[in-house]
């Protein structure tokens, strides 16, 4: 998690201070300082989180999910950002002639790293050691059998949610929520004139423990995409990851078809080629 340098304005004895700076009231004053330079940190790593976990969020909504007033959480938004582990995100309002875009805030790719990745630069020395001695094939099977793993894992949770899409979309989230991703789901209703088909349900994550190693090798990607599809039953296809740039990694997942039996990862293609569209992210 992000923490802050502990800095305080106040000077030192021998430092500048004025004679008798550290008398009577003043040394209160002069203790007082690194309490609140802790009070500080605490309060930004809430709201690093608070942006980590609800991200795109403006101001006035970090606001009332903390607890906070507008003046106060503009002001650690602005220490984060110019930290550089935030980022703002212009956002499209909702509606006909809604004006400017609104402000959003997102973890930028400073903040992502931020978050831990001490195995990294061991893991990608690995796979490329494992490419050079036994092809990109090789690294697919390592990928796909890292989902595989997982599927294992999340298959019970999302069976349990029964035939509805929307509730197998919500367990899956769950289930990667509690692994680290902080996901989470957008239900998007199609209104007249369009056809209820094209309803859908957005799942999001605000972190990928693997993004500067999916970067380097999108296989990993690809092999977690196959494993949602398989999970909720249809064909998903993916908007945006982090691997790619996007401030999230964004699923579309459609819900207005019945749910399907899909080969579990053991039955999948050896070729992910082989597998339908849903592999195939668009612009960003």
């Amino acid at each position: 998690m992000y923490s802050m340098t502990k800095t305080t304005s106040a000077p030192l004895a021998g430092q500048g201070a004025p004679a008798g700076a550290l008398r009577g009231g003043n040394r209160a004053a002069l203790a007082s300082v690194p309490a609140a330079a802790d009070s500080d940190e605490r309060t930004r790593d809430r709201v690093l989180s608070a942006v980590l976990e609800h991200g795109p969020v403006s101001a006035a909504e970090l606001g009332d999910l903390l607890g906070f007033t507008p003046a106060a959480v503009r002001r650690h938004l602005d220490h984060l950002s110019r930290a550089g582990v935030i980022e703002v995100k212009r956002v499209a309002r909702a509606g006909a002639g809604a004006g400017r875009p609104a402000r959003r805030y997102v973890l930028s790719s400073q903040g992502q790293s931020s978050l831990g990745d001490d195995y990294l630069n061991i893991a990608t020395l690995a796979l490329k050691q494992l490419g050079a001695v036994a092809g990109d094939e090789a690294v697919r099977q390592f990928a796909v059998e890292r989902f595989a793993e997982m599927e294992r894992r999340y298959a019970p949770e999302v069976e349990a949610a029964g035939t509805d899409i929307t509730a197998r979309a919500q367990a899956l989230s769950a289930a990667l929520s509690r692994d680290g991703f902080v996901a989470s789901t957008a239900t998007i209703e199609a209104k007249a004139p369009l056809p209820a088909a094209l309803s859908s349900v957005q799942l999001c994550q605000g972190h990928c423990p693997i993004q500067q190693l999916a970067t380097q090798f999108p296989v990993f990607c690809d092999a977690e995409t196959e494993m949602f599809s398989r999970l909720v039953g249809v064909d998903v296809r993916r908007l945006s990851t982090l691997a790619r740039g996007g401030h999230v990694c964004t699923t579309h997942i459609p819900t207005g078809r019945p749910a399907v039996t899909v080969a579990l990862a053991t039955d999948a293609p050896d070729n992910l080629d082989e597998v339908s569209n849903h592999l195939q992210e668009r612009p960003l």
